[in-house]
């Protein structure tokens, strides 16, 4: 028979095991996302530099890859895990969430090409590291480097300011999300 204490240990150690299989498990599925928002990010900034009258076409065919990546990789997951990823509610969330960016950069803000391509960058962190407080400081902390090098690449970087963030956004995407899988 065991008494109050070691009972009192032992769900704490389930408590821990389980926090940790649930931080793997968000870690999992978001070094996914991580690495193909990445990939379009950086070939989107490519385009951007290397023939910027193709920009927006580029932009919007990242956007919709992206959606339809994550719901594809939602749908892959869930016959996977039998959990579900990427659902209604999380679909609601991503249209708003663009929904709004779009309002303030076209509406509210008439952006020039620099500020959208700061903006975007800034308003995705701004959400991974508000996400970290609840599901892993590595989201704080992605968020966080690639504000401050997108700031820096704003305020510092000329004409290459596209090529900076293929490599800052893109690849810093990739390279967190690599990350995150091997931890």
């Amino acid at each position: 028979m065991i008494d109050s204490k070691q009972a009192s240990e032992a769900l704490s150690e389930i408590d821990d095991i389980a926090h940790r299989v649930r931080q793997s498990f968000i870690y999992d599925v978001s070094s996914q996302m991580m690495i193909m928002w990445g990939a379009l990010v950086f070939a989107g900034n490519l385009v951007t530099y290397f023939t910027p009258r193709y920009a927006d076409a580029a932009w919007m065919a990242v956007y919709v890859l992206g959606i339809s990546g994550w719901f594809a990789l939602g749908v892959m997951g869930y016959a996977r895990t039998r959990v579900h990823t990427f659902d209604a509610r999380m679909l609601a969330a991503v249209l708003m969430f663009f929904a709004f960016g779009f309002f303030v950069t076209g509406v509210l803000g008439h952006f020039t090409p620099r500020q959208l391509g700061t903006f975007w960058p800034l308003y995705f962190m701004l959400v991974y590291a508000l996400a970290g407080l609840w599901i892993g400081m590595a989201f704080v902390a992605i968020g966080a480097v690639i504000t401050a090098l997108t700031l820096v690449g704003y305020f510092f970087i000329g004409h290459e300011f596209p090529l900076w963030m293929a490599f800052v956004n893109g690849l810093g995407l990739i390279l967190s999300g690599l990350w995150m899988r091997w931890s």
